[in-house]
C-alpha cells in the first residue's frame, strides 16, 4: 500500500506539488488524472525517491523512500516517459542486464524474461536489437524491464502512449494479471477508456493539489455528471477557478 499525506515540492518559484494526499491499495489499479503541468510526473518521481519532497510524508508498505530508498526501489517498478533502451543490445540482453542490477540470478532472469515476454506478446523481438523498434515495441521492452523483478508496487507514466490496439490489449492483460497477484498499481494517464476499463480508484490532481479521490462512479455521482471525462473536466475546472 502507498500512503501519501500533504506532499509538497517546489522548483525555485514554481510550486509543482502544493499538497497531495491519497492512499493507493494493494490488489487494485489506481488512476492518476490531471491536466498537463498538474504535477503527476513530479509526484511519481517523488514516490520512488528520485526527488526529495519539501514537506509531507510518504509510506510504501511502511517504508519512507527518503529514509530507505533502496528498499523502496526493490519493491517498485517505475515506467517513466524516458525508456532508456540500449540500441545495441537485444531485448533479452537488455532484460538480463537489468535483472542482474536487481540482484536476480541468471536462471531467474531467463525464466522471468520468458514470462513477461509471453504476458506482453513480445516473443518476436526478444532476439532483436532495439535500434529501429517502433514506439509500441519500445514501450513493451521498457514495461518488461519494469516487471522483471516482480515488483509489489508499479508506477506507470502514460504506459499506453503510442501503442496500437493489440499492444494496448496486451498491456491491459498484464495489468489485470498484476492486480490479481495483489500488486499496487498507480497509472498516470489521459485515456479515459483505460480508467473505466481498468481502475477501481481515481486520484484527480490539479495545480499540484489533490482535487478528489474515488471510484469512477463515485466521481460521477459527486459532480452529478454521468460521463467520467466530463466529470474530470468539472473537477479540474473548479480547482483552476479557485487557484
Amino acid at each position: 500500500m502507498i500512503e501519501v499525506h500533504d506532499v509538497r515540492k517546489k522548483f525555485g518559484a514554481v510550486q509543482a506539488l502544493g499538497g497531495v494526499s491519497f492512499t493507493a491499495r494493494d490488489g487494485q489499479i489506481t488512476a492518476l488524472l490531471g491536466p498537463n503541468g498538474a504535477g503527476k510526473t513530479t509526484l511519481l518521481r517523488t514516490l520512488v525517491g528520485l526527488l526529495k519532497r519539501d514537506q509531507g510524508s510518504i509510506s510504501i508498505d511502511g517504508v519512507d523512500p527518503e529514509k530507505d530508498p533502496m528498499a523502496v526501489r526493490r519493491s517498485i517498478g517505475f515506467l517513466t516517459d524516458q525508456f532508456g533502451l540500449y540500441e545495441r543490445l537485444t531485448t533479452r540482453e537488455y532484460l538480463t542486464y537489468f535483472g542482474e542490477l536487481n540482484g536476480m540470478d541468471r536462471a531467474s532472469i531467463n525464466r522471468r524474461t520468458d514470462e513477461v515476454s509471453e504476458l506482453l506478446g513480445m516473443e518476436d523481438i526478444l532476439a532483436r536489437r532495439s535500434k529501429g523498434f517502433s514506439q509500441g515495441q519500445r514501450i513493451k521492452v521498457a514495461l518488461a524491464r519494469t516487471l522483471l523483478h516482480r515488483p509489489r508496487h508499479l508506477l506507470l507514466d502514460e504506459p499506453s502512449r503510442g501503442l496500437d490496439v493489440m499492444s494496448t490489449r496486451a498491456l491491459r492483460t498484464a495489468l489485470n494479471s498484476l492486480r490479481a497477484d495483489g500488486c499496487c498499481v498507480i497509472m498516470a494517464t489521459h485515456v479515459m477508456q483505460e480508467v473505466t476499463a481498468l481502475c477501481e480508484d481515481v486520484i484527480v490532481i490539479a495545480g499540484g493539489h489533490t482535487v478528489a479521490q474515488g471510484s469512477p462512479d463515485e466521481l460521477c455521482r459527486r459532480t452529478g455528471i454521468a460521463n467520467l471525462e466530463d466529470a474530470f473536466v468539472n473537477l479540474v475546472g473548479t480547482e483552476e477557478g479557485i487557484a
